[in-house]
């Protein structure tokens, strides 16, 4: 019989690596580059080291990092726009707002009708949910806004038959696709193009090509598994009753589709981030509690418990955020301008680029951003921290700048489906009640076809001089 091999829990995985961060601090000297005035751009020539290693303490005070500060410090961290504490309060907002509607069994009624209604065009679920998060993706960079909508789609998979790797796949991994390839991602690859002194969104017909080409393979893996993994259409639809949907469940469905539209238009048209969409979330938890009190469905009491018990759901991922900020922090934060062990990898990573063969290189540089992404998982931070050197460095090897900014998106992106640092990530697994280790064992196949993928896609780009 095969012997499966049982990967640890997430949390100890990142608790090994911080144990590492610290043993590597008594050894390896932190750097920093000196920027000029108001140029983007880094040369190498500008970094320089410290003297003598800075070795982090076990027990540190006043905020400073310290092993066994990993976590709360990592916890309090970042802004009300982000890591971690941003997300935090985001991921566990929009628990509690999702676990009051849930508890309404207002989504359970609407998935018996629609399984009822639509029986003979079910075939076309699975495509036209992924398709529309990878536009969703490419379009706006969504990212952490699939939290919410794996708590809508679960229950409906699995009435389904599906289970909860789809559930995944058809919400985060396709925005992750559409982020990755996107020719107009304001996260990423607007601020990589303006570091790199490119114009915003220039080579976007080559984008839009990598987008068809990537959400095609991931749809087909998608359908694929998903159609392996259904269980009996005739016992799913035997399982569902006819009963028409309540007045009740008919207002609770319109409020929660009217707070979508308005969370789509907040993102797409007023900019809207973490602070704003959590708010809104927030509010749809109001609007959902006052008309199911209303409604006789339950009362304002049980809405107050159902917020409770949706936010304690998500608190394990919320602690992985905190903990994977932790990280950062102990290996010296994310300022160029600040000695650090993160700044050190960084100019000896690019070192080592500057001395292989230029499509090697090319390659090199994605291979370098998808290991890169573990430590410092935000799009925009990533760009803000390695595109100043990359851009620059790319001129001396003989890569095109708009090949470096597509190899940083393809790593940073395609490489959130897989890292246990990646808040979204962690929050949807958290919502399918998925493991981070079930979920490496299903995915490292799919990650697998991306890499070699997006390798050949990063080395053409730099033989046909991609500009």
């Amino acid at each position: 019989m095969r012997k499966t091999i049982k990967m640890p829990d997430a949390f100890v995985i990142l608790l090994v690596i911080a144990g590492l961060c610290y043993a590597v601090s008594h050894f390896i000297l932190p750097g920093s580059f000196e920027l000029a005035g108001t140029n983007d751009t880094v040369a190498l020539s500008q970094f320089s080291q410290a003297q003598t290693p800075a070795p982090l303490p076990l027990f540190a005070t006043q905020g400073e990092a310290g092993l066994f500060n990993v976590l709360f410090e990592g916890l309090v961290s970042g802004d009300r726009n982000g890591a971690a504490i941003g997300v935090i309060a985001f991921i566990l907002i929009t628990g509690g707002a999702f676990g009051v509607l849930m508890q309404t069994k207002a989504i359970d009624n609407g998935i018996m009708a629609l399984i009822n209604s639509t029986q003979r065009i079910d075939w076309l679920f699975i495509p036209s949910l992924f398709i529309t998060f990878a536009l969703g993706g490419a379009i706006f960079g969504m990212g952490e806004e699939a939290i919410a909508f794996c708590i809508v789609l679960y229950p409906i998979m699995m009435r389904l038959g599906y289970n909860a790797q789809v559930t995944v796949l058809v919400t985060y991994v396709a925005t992750q696709i559409g982020f990755a390839t996107s020719p107009m991602n304001p996260f990423s690859i607007a601020i990589a193009q303006s570091i790199a002194q490119l114009p915003v969104f220039s080579g976007a017909e080559f984008r839009v090509a990598l987008t068809t080409l990537f959400t095609f393979v991931g749809l087909v893996f998608t359908v694929c598994y998903a159609a392996k993994v259904r269980k009996n259409r005739e016992d799913i639809i035997a399982s569902t009753s006819a009963s028409e949907l309540q007045l009740v469940d008919k207002a609770l469905l319109l409020a929660f589709f009217m707070v979508i539209i308005w969370v789509i238009y907040g993102v797409t048209a007023k900019g809207y981030y973490i602070p704003e969409l959590a708010t809104q979330f927030f509010v749809l938890g109001l609007v959902i509690a006052l008309i199911a009190k209303l409604g006789g469905r339950q009362s304002i009491s049980q809405s107050v418990a159902a917020f409770k018990t949706g936010s304690a759901d998500l608190l394990p991922a919320a602690l992985l955020v905190g903990l994977a900020k932790g990280l950062v922090l102990l290996l010296g934060g994310s300022d160029l301008q600040t000695p650090s062990i993160l700044n050190t990898v960084l100019y000896y990573a690019a070192t080592l680029i500057t001395q292989v063969p230029d499509a090697l290189a090319a390659w090199f540089m994605y291979v370098f951003q998808s290991l890169f992404n573990f430590f410092v998982s935000s799009g925009s931070g990533q760009a803000a921290i390695t595109m100043p050197i990359m851009a620059p460095l790319s001129d001396l090897i003989g890569v095109s700048r708009q090949t470096s900014v597509l190899a940083f998106q393809l790593g940073d992106g395609l490489s959130n489906i897989i890292i246990p640092t990646s808040a979204s990530l962690i929050g949807c697994l958290g919502v399918v009640k998925l493991s981070w280790n079930d979920w490496v064992q299903f995915i490292w196949r799919f990650m697998l076809l991306l890499f070699t993928l997006a390798s050949v896609v990063t080395i053409f780009a730099h033989l046909t001089n991609y500009q």
